[in-house]
C-alpha cells in the first residue's frame, strides 16, 4: 500500500481496492459527492455503485459514525473516514462490493486508510497550489491586458495585490522558449532580477513570457561596437544588436545562460506606452532569431503616430467617432470600449485574439463584422486594416495636439494624412533598408501587401513557390529589424510607407 502510495497516489490505491474488491472504490466528500472514483469491474455498474455509496456517505455524515456500512441485496458498501474522525464531515473512503464480500476485506480497508489519507492530502495541497498559481498567472495576465489598452489606474489596483510593484520606466522583452521550459525560464528571470521583474506567461504564444523590466535595471557596462550602415553602432542587423548599449542585461543574461532561448528587448519607454514597447520587443525577437547571441534590442524607429501631427489626430477621431460612440442596443452586447479593444487586439494577433480576450472565434467574428459596419470598413483588406490601427495608436497618444493653425476640420481621408511631410519623411525612412534588401524585396513586399498579406496568392503572383515567398519575407524580417510573418506584423507600417511615397510619387 505504501509502495503504490509513493508511485502512484490515490488513484493507484483506489484502483487495488477496487480491483480486490471486485467492485467500485471511492473518496467522497460528507454531502456524497464522489471526488474520486476506480471500478475494479468492467461489468459492474458504476453509476449505481456511486449512488450507493453517496446515499451511505450521507448517512454516516448524519449518524456521525466513526465507519458505517449499508446492505443491499446483491452488494455492500463499505465506509471509513479518511482522517478518523467523523467531526468535521471530511472526506470519506468508500468501497461497494457484491456479495458476498471477498474474505479480509474490511481489514485491508483499514490497512488501505492511512497511507490513502496521506496521498489525498498531499494531492489536495498540490490541487490547492495549481490553482494559485493559475489565479496569479491570470491576474498577471489581467494587469497586462490592462496596460496594453492603457488603464493604467486599474492595473496599479490589481497589481498592488501581486509582487512586484509595476515599474515606470521600463523596458519590455519577449522571451521564446523551448518547448515546456516556459516555467523554469521564468524562474531563472525571477531571480536574475532579484523579483523586481514583472513576468507574464503570454497568453497568445504558449512559448513566450513578457518581462516588464524596470528600466534602470537595464544599464550595461560599455563594451566595444563596430559602425553599421549610416553609422549607426552595433553588431549583427541593423537596428537590432548583440550588446547594444543601455541594452536589457536581463534579457541578454537569460539569452546566455538558457540554450534555445531567444529574447526580443524593447525601447525604454513610460509606462502608459506599453503596448507600443511589446510590439518593438516582438519586432526585436524576429531579429534575435538570426543572431548568434540570440538577443537583439529594437532599433530607433519613429512611431507613425507621432509624425501625422494635428491634422492625422483630428482624421483619427473623425474614423473612430462611429466606434467610440456607439450605445449597445441590448445590456449584454459589447460596449464601444469592448470592440475598441475587440478590433486592436485582433490587428495586434490576429486570429489569436480569441486567446488574448478569452473569447470564442465567433464571438470575434461578429464583433469585427460589427466594428466594420460602424466604421464603413472592409476589415478583410490590409489597407482599411492598417488605416484602423493607425487611428488606434494615434488615439492612444493623448499628448498629441488635435487643433492646427486655421484648419480646425479633420482630412478627408487617409491618403491627406499621408501627404504631410513629417509622414513622407518617415515613410522614406521606413523603405530605405528595403532598398537595400536586393532588387527582388520591395516587389515581393508590395505584392504580398496587395495580395491582404496571404502567402499563396502572393506567390502565384510572384511566379515562385510558396515556401520561396516565405524564406524572402523571412530574409526581409532580418534586414528591416520587423516581424513580418507573425503577428504582431509590421504590414500595417509598410503599407503606410509605400502608400505615402506612392502619393508623393503622383
Amino acid at each position: 500500500m505504501y509502495r503504490l502510495a509513493r508511485s502512484g497516489g490515490s488513484p493507484e490505491l483506489l484502483r487495488r481496492l477496487a480491483q480486490r474488491a471486485e467492485g467500485w472504490a471511492g473518496i467522497l466528500d460528507g454531502d456524497g459527492t464522489v471526488l474520486q472514483a476506480v471500478a475494479g469491474n468492467a461489468r459492474w455498474p458504476g453509476h449505481e455503485a456511486a449512488g450507493l455509496a453517496a446515499r451511505a456517505a450521507r448517512e454516516l455524515t448524519a449518524r456521525a459514525a466513526g465507519s458505517y456500512s449499508l446492505d443491499t441485496d446483491a452488494c455492500a458498501a463499505l465506509l471509513l473516514p479518511l482522517d478518523r474522525t467523523a467531526e468535521n464531515h471530511g472526506p470519506v473512503l468508500a468501497l461497494v462490493a457484491p456479495k458476498p464480500l471477498p474474505g479480509g476485506l474490511s481489514t485491508l480497508m483499514a490497512d488501505a486508510v492511512m497511507p490513502l489519507a496521506l496521498s489525498w492530502a498531499s494531492e489536495s495541497v498540490e490541487r490547492k497550489r495549481r490553482r494559485v498559481d493559475l489565479a496569479e498567472s491570470r491576474g498577471r495576465e489581467a494587469v497586462l491586458h490592462l496596460l496594453m489598452t492603457g488603464q493604467l489606474s486599474i492595473a496599479h489596483q490589481v497589481a498592488g495585490a501581486l509582487r512586484p510593484k509595476l515599474p515606470d520606466p521600463v523596458r519590455v522583452c519577449v522571451v521564446e522558449c523551448s518547448g515546456g521550459q516556459r516555467d523554469e525560464v521564468a524562474r531563472i528571470c525571477t531571480d536574475l532580477s532579484g523579483g523586481r521583474t514583472w513576468i507574464v506567461r503570454c497568453p497568445v504564444y504558449a512559448r513566450h513570457l513578457i518581462l516588464i523590466v524596470p528600466a534602470e535595471e537595464n544599464a550595461e557596462p560599455e563594451t566595444e561596437r563596430e559602425e553599421g550602415p549610416d553609422g549607426a553602432e552595433g553588431t549583427g542587423a541593423p537596428g537590432g544588436t548583440e550588446e547594444p548599449e543601455g541594452g536589457c542585461a536581463l534579457g541578454l543574461a537569460v539569452a546566455g545562460l538558457v540554450e534555445d532561448c531567444v529574447v526580443g528587448v524593447s525601447e525604454e519607454v513610460r509606462l502608459p506606452d506599453t503596448a507600443t514597447a511589446y510590439q518593438q520587443a516582438f519586432h526585436a525577437l524576429a531579429v534575435a532569431r538570426g543572431l548568434p547571441g540570440r538577443h537583439a534590442v529594437f532599433g530607433t524607429a519613429p512611431e507613425p503616430a507621432l509624425v501625422v501631427g494635428a491634422a492625422g489626430a483630428r482624421w483619427a477621431d473623425a474614423l473612430l467617432a462611429p466606434l467610440l460612440s456607439h450605445l449597445p442596443r441590448r445590456s449584454q452586447d459589447p460596449g464601444s470600449q469592448e470592440l475598441s479593444a475587440t478590433v486592436a487586439s485582433w490587428l495586434a494577433f490576429s486570429s489569436h485574439a480569441t486567446q488574448h480576450l478569452k473569447i470564442h472565434r465567433n464571438t470575434l467574428a461578429a464583433r469585427l463584422k460589427l466594428v466594420g459596419e460602424l466604421l464603413g470598413l472592409d476589415l478583410n483588406r490590409v489597407s482599411d486594416q492598417a488605416a484602423v490601427d493607425l487611428a488606434l495608436r494615434i488615439r492612444a497618444t493623448p499628448a498629441l495636439p488635435r487643433t492646427g493653425p486655421g484648419d480646425a476640420a479633420p482630412p478627408r481621408d487617409l491618403d491627406t494624412v499621408l501627404r504631410a511631410p513629417g509622414v513622407q519623411d518617415w515613410a522614406v525612412q521606413q523603405l530605405r533598408l528595403v532598398g537595400l534588401a536586393g532588387p527582388t524585396a520591395e516587389a515581393t513586399l508590395r505584392t504580398w501587401l496587395r495580395c491582404e498579406a496571404q502567402l499563396g496568392p502572393a506567390a502565384a503572383e510572384l511566379g515562385i513557390s510558396v515556401p520561396g515567398t516565405r524564406k524572402r519575407l523571412t530574409r526581409l524580417e532580418a534586414q528591416l529589424c520587423r516581424s513580418l510573418l507573425q503577428t504582431p506584423s509590421a504590414r500595417y507600417d509598410l503599407w503606410l510607407a509605400f502608400r505615402a511615397v506612392d502619393l508623393a510619387a503622383a
